[in-house]
Parts: structure tokens; sequence; C-alpha cells
């Protein structure tokens, strides 16, 4: 399947701000599940330098200086993007959780892809009892790592409630499983320190998912929005296999990943510094359009929509 992404940023200040150090990861991730054919970004007003490298678990990281004063900032990212990831077969469910356990705690690799590097806690997925025993519950001895892993995430899509208004993105997992609300970004870290707490590698996914309009309705352009998930190690044999928490789904075709990496704070889409007095006020579109749609991506088209992973 193939994508086009537009993504598009844009801060209001009540007075004008004389510098801004921004670190965007906004170009779709490259690799043996989705290609990218073109991306660009486009920041208003111009930056004075840009400077762009790859991350630590393959991400491309644009770092953008802009030292004009300014009362707008605008940040504009498209991409086209060539998915072409299978879905697991019917009853193709892998290893064992147990012997999936025992082979990432054999790692010895460090690359970028390593179960090493997603087994520990991090600080927005610390290790909990509470969130561990809540796991646990799908994870019988025995049990195939794939079956388990979907059976917990269709469990978090039915005992939690999406709820954008009950955390920030600076929530932690416990504070969301407490609450039994949250957002993408919640119930991914909630599902990640339960599979780490078991001694699974899990990576948290910055990404988009493609959204189906109702039978006989258009599809709103500017209405769709970032999303998050969990890659789990599912064994030397499977691989990295996606979970999406918040829609009870095994990844395949419907998902575009931006960034891969422990947690949320590893992949922001957005992050850095402003120099500057008063407020702001943040606006945020994202569009995914199958390429077999007609539908363009223009300014005058574009209904805006507040989103936060």
């Amino acid at each position: 399947m193939n994508y086009k992404l537009r993504h598009v940023t844009t801060y209001r200040y009540s007075k004008a701000v004389t510098f801004a150090r921004c670190a965007l990861r906004l170009t779709p991730q490259q690799g043996p599940d989705q290609t990218v054919l073109t991306s660009s970004i486009t920041i208003t007003p111009p930056p004075s330098r840009l400077q762009e490298r790859i991350g630590q678990f393959g991400e491309r990281v644009v770092t953008a200086i802009i030292d004009t004063p300014h009362r707008e900032l605008r940040i504009e990212a498209r991409s086209d993007v060539a998915v072409h990831r299978a879905s697991l077969l019917p009853g193709f469910t892998g290893a064992s959780w147990d012997c999936v356990r025992e082979e990432a705690a054999a790692s010895v690799s460090l690359d970028m892809i390593s179960p090493a590097h997603f087994i520990y806690p991090t600080a927005m997925t610390r290790l909990n009892p509470a969130i561990t025993a809540y796991v646990t519950e799908c994870f019988q001895p025995g049990r195939s790592v794939v079956e388990a892993a979907h059976a917990l995430s269709c469990r978090i899509k039915a005992e939690f409630t999406y709820d954008p208004d009950a955390t920030l993105v600076s929530t932690p997992a416990i504070h969301a499983f407490k609450a039994r609300r949250g957002v993408c970004q919640d119930f991914a870290h909630i599902m990640i320190s339960g599979l780490r707490g078991l001694g699974l590698p899990a990576a948290y996914v910055s990404g988009y998912l493609r959204t189906i309009p109702p039978p006989g309705k258009p599809r709103l352009e500017g209405a769709d929005a970032t999303h998050a998930w969990v890659d789990l190690w599912c064994g030397k044999a499977l691989g990295w296999v996606g979970f999406d928490p918040t829609n009870a789904l095994i990844v395949a075709g419907d998902h575009v990943v931006l960034a891969v990496g422990r947690d949320y704070a590893d992949v922001a889409p957005m992050g850095g510094v402003v120099l500057g007095p008063g407020d702001q006020t943040i606006e945020v579109a994202v569009d995914v359009v199958p390429g077999n749609e007609t539908q363009t991506l223009e300014d005058e088209a574009w209904r805006w929509a507040r989103s936060r992973a």
C-alpha cells in the first residue's frame, strides 16, 4: 500500500520569539517493511541552519535553528511511502513466550534492532508490580508469544478508556494504568512496561495509522493524528511484530512507522527550546491518504484538528 503523508504543526506565540531550536523526527523510517519514496520538510520562517543525522535506532533527525524573530512557526512534513508489511499468516503464532524470554536474555548483539536495547525500563516505562501482574494474566506458561501479546492488546482495548484529556505527553505508564484511561502513547507505555516486567523486549513505535471513513462518507482531511504502538521481539525466527493496544490490532499494512525507541522520549516527532516571553498555542494536522485515493492535500481543503500521540 502506498501513502501520501502530510503533517503540519503550527506554533503561535503571544509575543515574538527570538530563537528556536527544533529537533524533528518527521521522516518515515526506511526499512524492510516500508520504503520512503519522497520526503520533504518545510519550515517557516526559514531556518538559518539545518543539520541531519541518523539516530541510535535508525530514525532520521533534522535539527533546525531559527533565529529570525517570529510570532508563528509552521513546520510541514510531506512524504510518499510504500508499506509492504505482510500480515501474519493464520496459525503462525511463534515460539512460547518463555522461550523468547530466554533467547532475549542470551542476546549479545548491539545493532540497532537488537532486543538487548529494549529489555530494560525507562523513566516513562518503569517496572511496576501491578502492571506486571496485569500482563502476566495473558502470559500463561507455555503460551505462544504472539497469541499472548495479542490477547494483552485486546484486553487493554477493552478495559481502558481513550481520553485525550486524562494525560500529558510526560505522563508515566503507572499513572495512566491506575486511571485506566489515556491515549495511544499511554496504552503503548503500559504494554511495554508489563512486557519488560516479564523479561520480554518491547519497543515504542511512533507513526501514523490509516483511518477508514464510515461507508458512504468522505474521508476528512486533517482529521488523522500521529499514533503509537508496540513492537515486541518474538524470537529469532519471527523477529519484531507490532501490536496496537489502542485498536486491538496486530500491525500490518495500515500502519506507517516514523521512529522506534525505548519510549516516547526517544521518538517524539518534535522537541526543542524557544526563547521568548508569553504563551503559545499549538495546532497539529495530519493526513494519511492511500495512493489509490484521488483526494488532494491542499491548504484550503484542510480541516484542522488537535492531536497527540
